[in-house]
């Protein structure tokens, strides 16, 4: 395959990822072509190991993406005094995501204690903030800071 096929799909899959589109693997595919389009105009190969070098490309970002993950959610979140509370919408029983209510807005969020399940309606401390979803843990720290309502 030309270098340029390449190119462009790895420059349409990151074009689709930009229109709001979020499926998973996504930026790795676009990611591991841009790759590939620059390591197939360096070096000539024949096609079959073009693929599989996408594929271990593919792979290898994955993996990256997947440890940066981890990594990101593993940091210890900063104590504040100030951790006001929110109340479970829905999610939580099966899964450490789910929904809550937050300054009058539903908000996805991310139990810290996820071992511990979480019911509808029950009182949440947030925690921190991790893009767009709250991280939470069971038990307001205290009532008077309740702003979900």
């Amino acid at each position: 395959m030309v270098p340029l096929i390449w190119l462009v799909v790895g420059l349409t899959l990151l074009g689709v990822l930009a229109t709001g589109v979020d499926l998973d693997g996504l930026m790795a595919a676009g990611l591991a072509a841009l790759l590939l389009s620059l390591l197939s105009a360096l070096v000539a190969m024949p096609t079959p190991v073009q693929l599989l070098l996408f594929g271990l490309a593919l792979l290898t970002v994955l993996q990256g993406l997947q440890w940066w993950s981890t990594r990101r959610r593993a940091r210890a979140l900063p104590w504040t005094p100030s951790a006001e509370v929110a109340e479970v919408l829905s999610g939580f029983e099966q899964s450490e995501q789910g929904r809550v209510r937050w300054q009058r807005q539903s908000w996805a969020a991310i139990n810290l204690d996820g071992h511990r399940p979480l019911e509808r309606g029950q009182q949440v401390t947030v925690m921190g903030r991790d893009g767009t979803s709250l991280q939470i843990m069971a038990g307001p720290s205290t009532p008077a800071t309740a702003s979900g309502d």
